[in-house]
């Protein structure tokens, strides 16, 4: 498999999962500025959004869209045991990737990160962003993980409140959350990730400072 990735991007949930499942990935990163490879591929003959991840399967099929590139590495690597594999558990662990991809990643992070937006817009992000945040506290309160065991989903939240640093969203109002966060930081596979794709990101923004 190759992975198409941006440094501390939401691709670095597929990171975190193929390294929780001991799977073999070739890891391509993509300036998404330029819409290209760094060694200079034209990104969008891979997928016309410009958009990560991709994931380029053994077949050499293209999968975009976390959720999905999340579910098939999990269903690659059952003994993992990264997903339920069907019945109400799977539904489940859609639900938390929907609720992650929707009510936090697009609804709260992506308004403020981006530097587009205004004063009105970010503030009403994080009106909303303090009910989701609410509501995910009180589904993690003495738990472990979204479901009962770590799952793509775990992958996934974790990426995205790790953009908590980036946009000054505090979670010490959300104490389950801020835990979950910290203990899942500490876990091998994500420690590993973080680590890799944040010294990634530093040469990013190294690059584009001298550029």
């Amino acid at each position: 498999m190759q992975l198409y990735f941006q440094p501390l991007a939401c691709s670095l949930a597929s990171r975190i999962v193929l390294y929780e499942a001991g799977a073999e990935a070739m890891f391509t990163e993509i300036d998404t500025k330029a819409k290209r490879t760094l060694d200079g591929d034209d990104f969008l003959t891979v997928n016309p959004l410009g958009l990560v991840p991709v994931l380029r399967t053994d077949e050499g099929d293209l999968l975009t869209e976390n959720a999905a590139v999340l579910q098939f590495i999990a269903d690659q690597h059952h003994a993992a045991g990264l997903a339920p594999l069907g019945g109400l558990g799977r539904a489940r662990l859609q639900q938390w990737l929907c609720f992650i991809g929707t009510e936090l990643h697009k609804a709260l992070f992506v308004v403020l990160l981006d530097p587009k937006q205004g004063d009105a817009a970010r503030a009403r992000a994080r009106e909303i962003g303090a009910s989701r945040l609410a509501y995910l506290d009180a589904h993690l309160a003495g738990r472990d993980y979204l479901l009962d065991a770590f799952t793509v989903a775990d992958a996934y939240l974790v990426t995205v409140l790790n953009w908590s640093r980036a946009t000054a969203v505090d979670l010490t109002p959300y104490p389950a959350v801020k835990a979950y966060f910290e203990r899942l930081q500490a876990r091998p596979s994500v420690a590993r990730a973080m680590g890799e794709e944040f010294e990634l990101y530093r040469a990013e923004q190294a690059r584009r400072a001298a550029a």
